[in-house]
């Protein structure tokens, strides 16, 4: 079975002069690797092709044969690790918490340990002598315990 160790220090490696990250590294039984990586700027082909001839440099297929993928998280991917939180600071995100609320907010913070985030979400708010509620960005912070995933929100 291929090292993940190894796998994930030649990933790093690879891209250590870039403003790529690790988002995953997944490893089968059988030998069926996929490496997932982001970026702000994005994740080009051409990207995931150097990558791949230096995964291949590393790790001999005559030696241990393997299925090797390498790609994007994609835009509409749940976010797993603190910089996809980071880079997205500032856009909407759709949000599923475990008790079943399914919240559409703008991201505006998160703990350095990724144990928080702190979002914005637009709620309706009667204002004391008015006649009508107004939409209004309330505050909120939620711990990640209680959520089951975070996408970014595509709004056209």
């Amino acid at each position: 079975m291929i090292d993940k160790t190894l796998l994930t220090e030649t990933v790093a490696k690879a891209i250590a002069d870039t403003d790529l990250f690790i988002v995953s590294i997944n490893i089968t039984s059988d030998n069926n690797i996929t490496v997932t990586l982001d970026s702000p700027s994005g994740v080009d082909i051409d990207q995931c092709v150097r990558l791949t001839r230096e995964i291949e440099a590393t790790f001999d297929r005559d030696i241990e044969d393997y299925e090797l993928e390498v790609g994007s998280a994609g835009l509409t991917a749940p976010m797993t690790v603190l910089p996809q939180f980071k880079m997205n600071i500032g856009n909407p995100v759709e949000i599923l918490t475990r008790d079943g609320r399914k919240l559409h907010a703008t991201l505006t913070d998160v703990t350095d340990d990724l144990s928080a985030i702190t979002v914005t979400v637009p709620t309706k708010v009667k204002e004391p002598g008015a006649k009508r509620p107004t939409i209004q960005d309330i505050p909120e912070t939620i711990n990640l315990d209680n959520v089951k995933y975070i996408t970014r929100e595509i709004i056209f």
